[in-house]
C-alpha cells in the first residue's frame, strides 16, 4: 500500500503536532505502507520521513527543484524525486497512492487536501482521504465543509468524499473502511 502524507515544514509547531506524527509514521510502517510526502526535511514533513525510516520503512519524497536549490530536501529518503514545480509535485503524489491522509498543517497543505476533495468530486481521483483532526486542529475546515453542503454549494453525497479521525491510530481503518467512490462521481458534482 501506498499513502500519500500531506503535512507542515514548520518546526516551530507545537509538540503534539509532532507526536501525532511519529505515532503515524509508525502504524504506518506496520502495516508495510509506503509514505509518499513532499520530500522535505523539517517540521512534521521531517519528521514523518525520519521516524517511518528509523523504523525501517519506505519513504519516497517529491520536490520541486527550486527547494532542493535552498536544501530543503530530505538526503535519505528511500527515494526522492524532483519536479520541476508546484504543479507537477502535486500531481505525482497522489499518482497509484491507495489513499491520502493530511495532517494538520498551513497553507500548502490546505491547498494540496482542497485539490485532491476537487478530484475526488469530479471523480478525478477515488481514493480515500483521511483528515487527521489533532486536538481539532481541523475543526474549522469541518465545518466549512458541511456549511457548503448544508448552503448547497455541495451535496449531501459529497460527505462521503473525506473521513476525519482525531488519532493517529484511526488513520488505517478510516482508509479501510472508506466508502467507496466512483470516477462517475462527476455525474453528481454539480448541485
Amino acid at each position: 500500500m501506498r499513502v500519500c502524507v500531506y503535512c507542515a515544514s514548520s518546526s516551530k509547531v507545537d509538540a503534539k503536532y509532532f507526536e501525532a506524527t511519529k505515532v503515524l509514521a509508525k502504524e504506518l510502517v506496520a502495516k508495510n505502507v509506503t509514505i509518499v510526502y513532499g520530500g522535505g526535511s523539517h517540521g512534521l514533513m521531517g519528521c514523518i520521513a525520519d521516524t517511518a525510516l528509523e523504523h525501517g520503512g519506505k519513504v519516497i519524497g517529491v520536490l520541486p527543484r527550486f527547494m532542493e536549490k535552498v536544501e530543503w530536501g530530505h538526503k535519505n529518503l528511500t527515494q526522492l524525486i524532483l519536479v520541476k514545480d508546484m504543479h507537477e509535485r502535486k500531481k505525482l503524489l497522489i499518482q497509484d497512492v491507495d489513499a491520502v491522509v493530511a495532517l494538520p498543517g498551513g497553507c500548502g497543505t490546505l491547498e494540496e487536501l482542497m485539490e485532491v476533495i476537487t478530484l475526488k468530486r469530479l471523480g478525478k481521483f477515488t481514493k480515500p482521504i483521511v483528515i487527521l483532526n489533532t486536538d481539532n486542529f481541523y475543526y474549522h475546515l469541518k465545518e466549512m465543509l458541511q456549511k457548503m453542503i448544508d448552503e448547497r454549494f455541495m451535496r449531501d453525497e459529497h460527505n462521503a468524499i473525506w473521513q476525519f479521525v482525531d488519532n493517529p491510530e484511526e488513520v488505517i481503518p478510516a482508509i479501510l473502511n472508506a466508502p467507496h467512490w466512483d470516477s462517475d462521481a462527476i455525474n453528481f458534482a454539480a448541485v
